[in-house]
């Protein structure tokens, strides 16, 4: 039996957000709960809990909503290393600083 989970507020606060916005990206095309539930393989209520933003709904539910809305390419860009920052510095941090190459065994520094 799984492990009773509350995420952390800014969690909540952001899956509200992506809730809110869902459901504006709905109303903006003109599409009823029905169609977008029925586009994105999911029931209507479940789409009522993805809008307001439930942190127990799945990320592959929340995925086909988007995709239903045709916003699903911003999804795959959440944690694209052009956006991160701070794993673009920590990898940066770790190159090395100086780059010897390897002389092959048996040649002379002379030539």
């Amino acid at each position: 039996m799984p492990t009773p989970h509350t995420p952390p507020a800014a969690v909540r606060r952001a899956l509200r957000k992506l809730g809110a916005d869902i459901h504006d990206a709905r109303r903006r095309r003109k599409l009823p709960m029905a169609v977008v539930a029925e586009r994105a393989f999911t029931s209507r209520s479940t789409l009522q809990r993805v809008e307001a933003g439930d942190t127990n709904v799945s990320i592959g539910i929340y995925a086909s909503v988007l995709q239903a809305l045709g916003l699903l390419e911003g999804l795959s860009q959440l944690a694209d290393i052009s956006n991160d920052s701070v794993g673009q510095a920590l990898a940066n941090a770790d190159l090395p600083k100086h780059v010897h190459l390897k002389r092959p065994a048996g040649s002379s520094r002379d030539g």
